[in-house]
């Protein structure tokens, strides 16, 4: 009997000294975390907190979508513990404790109606910056003829968002504008803005590219196209040019630098200081830019690069 003992003694004492993997002696967190913002980020969001709480129950999400001008508000004013935005972080927001932590890409890009009388020209020809600029800064192009060389006289009806979003100020970015240049009937979030141009057959508007594309099929949303953008302005879309018939087509373009930045653009998650004494908090954002990432290209968004990732990841040592 004593032999037992000493060989159940000696067993444990070996095992106690094996080493045990990391994620064995973590253990689950959990508490709440409340976000807010932009509808750019919105989707890749939802699919994080779902994916997330398969492997940590405990945590429980508060998600919105407002826009990236009432996510960073929020988080600056203690409403939220991540404003997502979509945009770059002004200096008087981190003067005021904004922490911005990137974590996805995307874009956004220029929709019409399929049922536009001048669809075909409006493909075949594409968008120019140029005549961008003149129907949603300059309202020089009023007409379909003018802006994209159609046969159709009919007019062009101007969309843009009526709320702070990152979507406006990237799509303004593009010519060194800002958002409250743009002309256009105000409509509030990317849903209302697709929406309202799906509806119109006269109307032309921006979206981020989660709203221009069903996310499972992968191909641009029935009732709405996207209009490519003609980069070397020589009147035609060219072989090289055309990348947005699937999402997955338009996001290896982004990545590869094709597709002109902005409109392309980082998404961020803002806390108001550092979250690196909230555990919840900051576990959840490593696991965002670690294992989380493995699920950015198929919610329709575009990874980071690895050393954009690493620096972020510094941010909370």
């Amino acid at each position: 009997m004593k032999l037992l003992i000493k060989s159940f003694l000696l067993f444990a004492v070996l095992l106690s000294s094996v080493a045990v993997p990391k994620s064995y002696c973590q253990e689950k967190s959990s508490g709440q975390i409340s976000i807010s913002g932009a509808f750019a980020l919105y989707p890749m969001v939802i699919r994080w907190a779902d994916e997330y709480r398969k492997i940590n129950p405990g945590v429980r999400f508060d998600i919105s979508a407002g826009g990236a001008g009432k996510g960073i508000s929020d988080a600056l004013n203690g409403m939220v513990e991540i404003g997502m935005v979509s945009r770059e972080i002004y200096p008087e927001e981190v003067k005021k404790g904004a922490f911005p932590i990137a974590v996805t890409k995307d874009a956004v890009v220029a929709v019409v109606s399929e049922l536009n009388p001048a669809l075909n020209d409006i493909m075949t020809r594409g968008l120019t910056k140029d005549a961008a600029n003149n129907i949603w800064i300059t309202g020089r192009y009023k007409t379909w003829a003018q802006a994209f060389g159609s046969k159709s006289s009919s007019p062009v009806h101007i969309y843009t968002r009526s709320d702070a979003c990152g979507a406006a100020e990237m799509w303004a970015k593009f010519f060194s504008k800002k958002q409250e240049d743009l002309l256009g009937v105000g409509v509030f979030g990317d849903p209302g803005l697709a929406q309202a141009v799906r509806k119109d057959p006269l109307g032309i508007g921006y979206n981020n590219i989660g709203y221009a594309y069903d996310a499972i099929t992968r191909k641009q949303i029935k009732g709405l196209r996207v209009v490519p953008i003609d980069l070397n302005n020589n009147g035609k879309i060219d072989s090289d040019e055309d990348f947005y018939t699937s999402m997955n087509d338009l996001i290896a373009a982004i990545a590869s630098g094709k597709y002109p930045s902005p409109p392309s653009r980082e998404l961020y998650f803002v806390m108001k200081g550092s979250p690196k004494n909230n555990k919840v908090l900051s576990e959840f954002i490593r696991w965002v830019l670690t294992d989380g990432q493995k699920f950015v290209n198929e919610a329709g968004y575009i990874s980071l690069p690895k050393e954009k990732i690493e620096s972020e990841q510094k941010k909370l040592l």
